[in-house]
């Protein structure tokens, strides 16, 4: 089994609020990032995908295949938008970088050939803060 990351980039704003708590209990929990104006982040994405060598190609997967899947499907959706607003797969969620890994993923993970399976959802929030998903 080989491992192989494409990293991409894209900014975007959100902000974290919970429509059912006041905003007073939002800004106890959610602080700065309950901002009603948003605030944004330049997001690093680190997409693993695993699979044995095509004994033709020696590729797990074409990796311009692979960016072009990444763009169609999450960086084209996220890249400076509103996810709060703007993104379909993130309608209904809240905005916290757990839940963003998770719907690429499932934004993603349908759409890979067979045999190539996603091994994980890396995304940095911040330099220093990130969450890794793994289905």
């Amino acid at each position: 089994m080989v491992y192989l990351t494409r990293i991409e980039h894209f900014n975007a704003a959100h902000k974290l609020f919970n429509p059912n708590w006041s905003e007073e209990q939002n800004e106890q929990v959610f602080g700065k990032c309950a901002n009603k104006n948003w605030h944004g982040h330049n997001y690093e994405l680190y997409i693993t995908i695993k699979g044995d060598p095509d004994p033709d190609t020696g590729f797990v997967y074409d990796v311009k295949k692979l960016s072009e899947l990444i763009k169609e499907r999450v960086i084209e959706q996220l890249d400076h938008r509103n996810l709060n607003e703007d993104v379909d797969f993130m309608k209904g969620k809240l905005c916290s970088t757990e839940n963003l890994a998770i719907g690429i993923w499932k934004e993603l993970a349908p759409h890979l050939p067979q045999g190539v399976l996603l091994h994980c959802i890396k995304l940095y929030e911040t330099p220093r803060i990130y969450v890794e998903y793994f289905g």
